[in-house]
């Protein structure tokens, strides 16, 4: 493992390339081996690898004119990866392929039009109810902020995990994709972990659990997505 030492030219590095990857460490960055699992990967993650592969494939039949002015706005969009300080951006490319991975996660991928991105409102979420159904468990939440705005174009997508109460998040633990049974039109929303006793069997039975969610918001017009917002709590069920 190499210390990156900053001159003049690069003040510091983030992310990989070939066989490097930048990994910063109480302040200090170092450049090491890039670890080539040979993991085949989930049924999941294979999903989405389709999906990424048929919206490159979709973004070279996009012409080139319209693909400068997707790469014009693309200097507009808040990065979701460091720095966060608009002083790097993302590429047109970039930029089309979360729109087109946005309409894919509503079920209604195609190929998306350029659309300048804006900000997306603040909001804060807090947990209503945890009730089993069934094999189901349904998460209820309230979201307060989205009041002044057009609150049917936004949808609550994220990664759920259940653990033993007392316990945090853990790698060790399996992540499922929930996306929300509606948008936030009403303030209320609901996700349903469908067959949570078979994904975290450690939970069955339990009267508490805790709950970790990482969710984002996603924009019904546009595709886009927000950043990356993360919340834990014990909840009884």
């Amino acid at each position: 493992m190499a210390r990156f030492r900053p001159n003049i030219v690069v003040s510091d590095v983030f992310g990989s390339a070939g066989y490097v990857t930048a990994r910063h460490v109480e302040g200090e960055t170092f450049l090491v081996k890039r670890s080539s699992a040979r993991f085949p990967g989930s049924p999941a993650q294979l999903e989405h690898l389709e999906v990424h592969r048929r919206a490159l494939a979709a973004w070279r039949e996009v012409p080139h004119s319209v693909q400068e002015v997707w790469n014009e706005y693309a200097r507009e969009a808040e990065p979701h990866r460091p720095p966060f300080d608009h002083s790097s951006w993302i590429s047109g490319q970039n930029l089309f392929v979360s729109a087109y991975h946005g309409f894919h996660t509503l079920g209604r991928e195609h190929s998306p039009e350029p659309v300048r991105f804006k900000s997306f409102p603040g909001f804060t979420l807090s947990v209503l109810s945890v009730a089993v159904s069934g094999e189901d468990l349904v998460l209820r939440f309230s979201v307060a902020g989205l009041e002044y705005v057009e609150a049917s174009r936004y949808w609550m997508y994220g990664r759920v995990q259940l653990v033993e109460a007392g316990l945090g998040k853990s790698s060790r633990v399996p992540w499922e994709s929930v996306l929300a049974s509606g948008p936030c039109s009403d303030g209320i929303l609901e996700m349903v972990v469908s067959s949570f006793r078979s994904v975290w069997p450690a939970v069955d039975g339990a009267s508490m659990i805790g709950v970790n969610v990482s969710f984002v918001l996603l924009d019904g017009v546009t595709g886009y997505r927000s950043q990356k917002h993360r919340q834990s709590f014990v909840v009884e069920i």
